[in-house]
């Protein structure tokens, strides 16, 4: 089956997949995958199939933001996909996890406009417990901190004149923020598949990010770096234990 808008056909994907948002980190994943095949750039989907340890890994990535996100996680899932995991970056609510720290996601606050076309504001977008496990138990085993706690999914990235909710959730709890976690959570809910995500932390959440945000620093990049080696770890745990 020829998949429309990542102009793939089904049968090239693996089950088990990495999804990022820039088309570049997507072929960054790629590099430390064996046997590797780019298999599209269509749009801002740009895929690879590889493998690790002799599992095979679909690298997909999805581009910015929730609606364009979600088309491609609808059909991965369509194409075969059973398993997906984000890695990306998010800015952090809290100086405990400070830029450079790993963050797991266990569930998402649906603070996007994407999801509550799909289901009532009531449901929640959570991970699959498994996906997490393995994510946070891989994170551990690289150099640095990580944590695993609620996210947020927020559309908006730079202010206007509305004021963001970033002090309500801080106080609730919540760790970090980002652009696309809820949909992934409430779309694999939706068609019977596990997801969890991991991101690394580039700023704080609260801050002026048109004058101060720089996500290309040595400590990001080495975060990253960390990010993306625990999302292969993880399936390499996840395959382990069927």
């Amino acid at each position: 089956m020829r998949l429309s808008i990542l102009q793939v056909n089904s049968e090239d994907l693996a089950p088990y997949a990495i999804v990022c948002g820039d088309p570049f980190r997507a072929e960054a994943i790629s590099r430390k995958l064996d046997n590797v095949c780019e298999l599209s750039f269509s749009r801002e989907y740009r895929t690879f199939v590889g493998e690790s340890s002799g599992i095979p890994i679909t690298v997909v990535s999805h581009g910015v933001g929730s609606p364009g996100a979600a088309v491609c996680f609808e059909e991965l899932i369509k194409g075969g996909v059973k398993t997906l995991i984000r890695v990306g970056t998010a800015g952090s609510y809290s100086a405990d996890v400070p830029p450079g720290s790993l963050v797991v996601s266990t569930a998402a606050v649906r603070e996007e406009g994407l999801t509550r076309q799909l289901v009532p504001l009531g449901f929640p977008a959570v991970a699959d417990q498994d996906v997490v496990r393995a994510l946070f138990e891989a994170a551990q085993e690289t150099d640095g901190l990580v944590q695993k706690g609620i996210t947020v999914t927020l559309d908006a990235f730079f202010q206007g004149v509305e004021e963001f909710p970033h002090s309500k959730y801080k106080q609730a709890g919540a760790i970090a923020v980002e652009m696309e976690i809820a949909a992934l959570y409430i779309i694999a809910s939706l068609r019977g598949v596990r997801a969890g995500a991991i991101v690394a932390l580039d700023g704080y959440a609260d801050a002026d990010l048109r004058e101060v945000y720089d996500p290309h620093t040595d400590v990001v990049s080495g975060a990253i770096e960390r990010e993306i080696d625990a999302a292969i770890t993880a399936i390499r745990k996840l395959d382990a234990w069927k």
